[in-house]
């Protein structure tokens, strides 16, 4: 059991303390020289890749390949992944926050392994990276820079979606010593800026513009900058370290190596003290130069910066450095009297049944739930179980003898604790801090698991943390599909008992996985059993499982599915078989005629599939109504009489039953052919119009004995054509034919419309000739008639007439008694009205 003392790896630097905690032992093997590889660490106690340094000689051994490649390994010192490389020289290896794999080539093609198994997405720098040559690159939480050979610089600002864009260049001629980035995140203008050392001075650099920071202190082999943006550290040609403000206006502290040997590394522990490393020594410098200096015998060492400290991996060591936090401090500082450092010596005598476990309670009372929150937190910072277990028993005794006490913190301590312990395992080797846990949350490092295919680990973590395990299920399960040796029955058989019965599993998923894989169908299968008809329908399509998708979009009843699978199969198969594909199933026949109807939503039908639909259905009625519909829309007389033609042949083959439409479009024909001759006589436009709308607009133009001829040929009824001439008459404003017409004694459509449009048209005196001659009127309408044409008189002999002396009286009062038009109006009536 490890009860060493929490204090005996503490080096005070300054007024704080900082420690050094072993996480592992013995993590390389003794004949893998460090010294030869460049070695790129993870965040959050990520994976290490290891990659042989191109720039130095290596012996030649026999027993080993020669074939390069990155060796991805835990921090425990596990293989995880071997990734052969064949692609040319590394200019660039770094991680992402999400523990992405990036490599980058002098060329300027970089590839992002976004799993621990060697998967990968693949995009170019561009920019001319591929004729100019990467030089080297940084790499921040979901970005990177390149720096080309002609100190040009490309930025990336997201993986997933790849967009490389140039920034602003420093100068061409200078020899870039150093440099480094600060990440977007902590600069004012939201774009990645960098620090680049050449000559004496450093230039800043971001999206638009390149600044001389004007320093004559350099010129500087490297350059670090702090986790939270806000500092830099530059170390000089003469074995100096200087530490200043990020925006370069304050400088800090000071601080000389006296070596000559320029090291190998230089990084920020936290943000309070930065790590200088040789091969074998490195240097833990403060604020004023403080120092604390650590030997490693076992050869070079390697410096993997952290959010809240650094990695030193070495051959037989992975030690982890950093400051001590607060709340260790106040619990174990040597001569400390703090509540919670009594409180841990209060259990401490507990357990040796010692009364001053009583004392010591009583001597901190009034400031007891400040030392149990303490030591519950002081929990989360320890990597010693041991400690781990004192510092809780501590708080558990201290929260007992309160009266009241939330101890949800508590709780939730002793969770994290056992995730964390359980992780930190060396079969697992993920170091993680209590602060990196906080910000890499559970999901996160499930999903670190997984990429490990440590799914064992992550099911107890998802269950004990109470955390959907549905994903974890499907992340297995697709490797399975992957990986597994077994035939597809097998596979399929065992992936479906497994997964049975949980909720929110995805099939799809793992079918694309199977896939992918070129198990075509194991992935067909597999997708039987994917609830969701929206999911299976893309893959079964990428599958060219055409047909199957189709029926998989109609069972779902989703009418926008259908129209989705209809759309993707009519740009890939040739129509005819598209057709044959539309045979069978009436729901999809229907819908691609629905949509051809209304092709682009404004009303505009695609004719050309509604015709070729038709004839391969056989249906010949509707065909030809897709001809007649193309010939009313026809601007000329010629065009529209040959779809007819085509029209009229479709139906041809079965007469009797189409009689009625075949006569249709005879008569249609015959319309199109006697327009055709009026155009060319008249040149005048009348293709289009049906037979009534010709009759009118001969009648208007005056052509009455054209208009007699269509009539008769086309059998108009007589009441028709009287009400077309009437409407074109009073259209044109011809009084004169009209009054010629009112001399008639009959009118098959009676005198009534007569009166009714030639008022309506602005002729009263028109009008009123066809009053006398309207019969089978209503009582007393006459009278309103003469009204409506102004002529109060007539309408006054109407009523006296009629005997309506209401009527009279009315009429009398509206022209006035003392108008000669009332006059009249009295004169006529009787003495019986004037009582």
């Amino acid at each position: 059991m490890d009860v060493t003392h929490p204090t005996a790896g503490w080096e005070q630097v300054g007024e704080r303390y900082y420690r050094k905690i072993q996480l592992y032992t013995q993590v390389f093997d003794l004949d893998l020289d460090l010294d030869s590889f460049i070695v790129a660490g993870a965040p959050y106690g990520g994976a290490l890749a290891l990659y042989r340094n191109e720039d130095k000689l290596v012996a030649f051994n026999p027993t080993k390949t020669s074939k390069p490649s990155i060796d991805i390994y835990s921090c425990a010192g596990k293989l995880i992944r071997s990734i052969n490389w064949d692609k040319g020289s590394i200019k660039g290896l770094g991680w992402s926050e999400d523990e992405k794999l990036l490599v980058v080539t002098a060329e300027g093609t970089v590839r992002c392994y976004y799993d621990l198994q060697g998967d990968f997405t693949q995009f170019s720098l561009g920019n001319g990276a591929d004729e100019l040559g990467v030089k080297s690159c940084k790499f921040y939480d979901h970005g990177m820079v390149a720096l080309l050979s002609n100190n040009a610089l490309i930025s990336v600002s997201s993986y997933d979606e790849p967009r490389p864009k140039l920034l602003a260049s420093p100068p061409e001629e200078g020899e870039v010593h150093s440099w480094n980035i600060i990440p977007p995140a902590f600069t004012l203008s939201r774009s990645v800026e960098v620090l680049l050392s050449i000559g004496n001075t450093v230039y800043a650099s971001d999206a638009t513009e390149c600044e001389d920071r004007f320093l004559d202190i350099g010129p500087f082999t490297h350059i670090g900058v702090s986790p939270n943006g806000k500092f830099a550290a530059l170390y000089t040609t003469t074995g100096k370290a200087h530490v200043i403000t990020s925006d370069f206006q304050t400088r800090l502290s000071e601080y000389d190596s006296r070596s000559k040997i320029s090291p190998k590394y230089l990084e920020w522990c936290g943000n309070d003290a930065v790590v200088i490393a040789w091969e074998d020594e490195v240097h833990l410098v403060g604020p004023g130069g403080s120092l604390a200096r650590f030997y490693y015998d076992s050869g070079r060492v390697h410096i993997v910066p952290d959010y809240d400290g650094v990695r030193v991996v070495a051959n037989d060591t992975c030690d982890f450095l950093q400051k001590v936090p607060d709340v260790i401090e106040d619990v174990f500082r040597l001569g400390t009297e703090s509540p919670a450092s009594i409180l841990l010596d209060a259990v401490e005598q507990l357990e040796m049944q010692s009364p001053k476990a009583d004392d010591n309670i009583q001597l901190i009372r009034p400031h007891l739930v400040e030392a149990v929150d303490t030591c519950v937190n002081a929990a989360g910072q320890e990597f010693s179980i041991h400690w781990q277990k004192q510092l809780l028993k501590a708080a558990s005794f201290g929260k007992s003898v309160l009266d009241v006490y939330n101890s949800d913190d508590f709780v939730d301590m002793c969770e994290t604790l056992r995730v964390l312990n359980a992780v930190r395992f060396f079969e697992i080797g993920l170091p993680v801090s209590y602060e990196q846990y906080q910000r890499l949350q559970p999901q996160g490092l499930i999903s670190r698991l997984l990429d490990r295919h440590e799914y064992l680990p992550a099911l107890r973590i998802a269950g004990y943390l109470r955390l959907p395990t549905d994903k974890i299920y499907v992340h297995w399960a697709s490797a399975k599909v992957k990986l597994g040796s077994e035939d597809d029955d097998a596979i399929c058989r065992k992936v479906v008992e497994k997964l049975s019965g949980k909720p929110g599993i995805s099939f799809e998923a793992i079918a694309r996985a199977a896939y992918d894989e070129g198990r075509g169908r194991l992935a067909t299968e597999l997708l039987n059993h994917e609830p969701r008809a929206g999911r299976q329908v893309p893959l079964l399509l990428s599958m060219e499982e055409d047909e199957l998708a189709l029926d998989k979009a109609i069972e779902s009843g989703d009418t926008d599915l259908i129209y989705f699978v209809l759309h993707q199969l009519k740009r890939k198969l040739p129509l005819a078989t598209f057709f044959r594909v539309l045979n069978t199933r009436p729901t999809a026949t229907a819908l691609v005629e629905a949509s051809a109807r209304d092709s682009d939503g404004s009303g505009r039908e695609d004719t050309a599939l509604l015709k070729d639909l038709y004839y391969q259905d056989d249906r010949r009625t509707d065909g030809a109504a897709v001809f007649i519909r193309e010939a009313l829309q026809q601007p000329e007389s010629r065009t529209a009489g040959d779809k007819l033609v085509l029209a009229a042949k479709l139906l041809t083959d079965n007469a009797k039953e189409n009689a009625f439409e075949l006569s249709a479009l005879k008569e249609a024909a015959a319309l199109l052919h006697a327009q055709q001759v009026l155009e060319s006589n008249l040149n005048d436009n009348f293709t289009g119009l049906s037979v009534n709308q010709t009759l009118f607009k001969l009648t208007k133009l005056g052509y009455h004995g054209r208009a007699k001829k269509i009539q008769s040929e086309f059998k108009v009824p007589e009441r028709v054509s009287w009400w077309i001439r009437l409407q074109a008459l009073v259209a044109r404003r011809d009084w004169s034919e009209i009054e010629e017409i009112s001399r008639a004694r009959k009118s098959p459509i009676g005198w009534e419309p007569f009166f009714n449009q030639t008022l309506q048209a602005g002729n009263p005196r028109l009008a009123a000739t066809f009053i006398p001659k309207c019969t089978g009127l209503e009582p007393g309408q006459a009278i309103t008639m003469y009204e409506k044409c102004g002529l109060r008189v007539k309408a006054a002999e109407e009523a006296v007439k009629i005997k309506d002396a209401e009527a009279w009286a009315r009429l009398l009062e509206a022209a006035g008694r003392n108008t000669q038009e009332g006059q009249e109006i009295e004169r006529l009536g009787p003495a019986v009205f004037k009582r």
